[in-house]
């Protein structure tokens, strides 16, 4: 969670020690007058660089960082179904989704109140309301009163629909159009994950698919309007304000809900609702928006295809599930499908909305 100083419009934001007023984006290390630094010499009066003059080294594009830090987004997700899973243990569904959203929301209004983080302007309100009906609440509420009757690796495979609904998603919010080979790549990702949902379920939908299908709904929104408001704000405040703002109902959720439900706390239970609240909830969030507004809600929402198959070894590992021979002829399909849509040409400004 990097501190990236405000909450306003990042358009607007000036750069210490650089010139007054002006947007700095250029990598740590290189300087946009020129490989060399200044031009005209040290800002001081020094003397100009000479071409000899040891150099840091460049740093990674920033396509490449919004990668890295995207792939780290779905790592973290990847545990969310486990560490759900270890938290139903000893608490209730409504328990679990209330107290991972008061536990987070105190991670990140601590943080933005030790950084003095000013509140958004009214304009990105709305957006940070659907991230948190999307998912701060109702991804979280739907896929854990799922996993009540689903096993861990058959919602993994359905939610691997996310992708594609994602992406959906952001060319209806944003007007951007992907290529049409990036959309034969999507959806050749989507198919493969549907057939082996079936293939796991025996091709019979449950109710806990139905959850998941309504968790996928507002996780895709959620994550559209994250991604956009990432462009106007660093990543880890969007999620963070969406916490913020769902206190006054997530706090006395939960009060009533561990007074309702049956509580048997041990170290597994303990464990996952950690997880959920620190990892899944905020770091993974705060590295998946920052992702998105560097390469792309569409083209970061691919790279997601990967994340049930993560799940999967995650569910042997952790939770014992056995894992089907049909797992590894997804998982290279699926990596296939992600190669092509990372390749496909997406239009500039696929992470942008249209600013007022």
């Amino acid at each position: 969670m990097k501190a990236e100083d405000s909450a306003t419009d990042s358009s607007a934001i000036a750069v210490s020690g650089g010139r007054a007023g002006i947007r700095d984006d250029t990598p740590a290390g290189i300087r946009d007058d020129g490989p060399l630094g200044d031009r005209d010499g040290d800002r001081d009066g020094g003397p100009a660089r000479r071409p000899d003059d040891t150099q840091a080294p460049p740093a990674p594009s920033a396509p490449r960082i919004g990668t890295v830090l995207a792939v780290l987004g779905v790592a973290a997700f990847s545990l969310t179904f486990p560490a759900t899973a270890w938290a139903l243990t000893g608490l209730g569904p409504w328990s679990v989704t209330t107290c991972r959203v008061v536990l987070a929301a105190l991670i990140a209004g601590g943080a933005m109140a030790a950084l003095r983080v000013p509140v958004p302007d009214r304009r990105h309100w709305p957006g940070l309301l659907v991230v948190a009906a999307g998912v701060v609440v109702g991804f979280p509420l739907l896929t854990t009163l799922a996993l009540q009757t689903s096993t861990t690796s058959h919602a993994a495979v359905v939610v691997g629909l996310l992708p594609l609904t994602t992406a959906a998603f952001s060319a209806v919010r944003t007007g951007v159009r992907p290529s049409r080979v990036f959309w034969a790549a999507a959806l050749a990702g989507a198919a493969v994950v549907i057939v082996f949902a079936v293939q796991q379920s025996g091709g019979a939908l449950t109710t806990g698919d139905l959850y998941l299908f309504g968790a996928l709904v507002a996780c895709a929104a959620g994550y559209t309007e994250g991604g956009r408001l990432a462009g106007h704000m660093p990543g880890w405040q969007v999620i963070g304000w969406a916490l913020v703002g769902c206190l006054p109902l997530s706090l006395p959720g939960a009060v009533f809900a561990l007074l309702g439900e049956d509580i048997h706390l041990d170290g597994r239970t303990v464990a996952g609702l950690l997880w959920l609240a620190a990892g899944s909830q905020f770091v993974g969030l705060v590295v998946w928006y920052r992702g998105m507004a560097a390469i792309g809600v569409a083209r970061a929402s691919q790279l997601q295809l990967a994340q049930p198959l993560l799940t999967l070894v995650w569910s042997v590992l952790l939770l014992g599930e056995t894992l089907t021979p049909a797992a590894p002829i997804a998982a290279v399909a699926v990596l296939v499908c992600i190669g092509v849509t990372q390749r496909a040409r997406v239009p500039a400004g696929a992470n942008r909305d249209n600013r007022p």
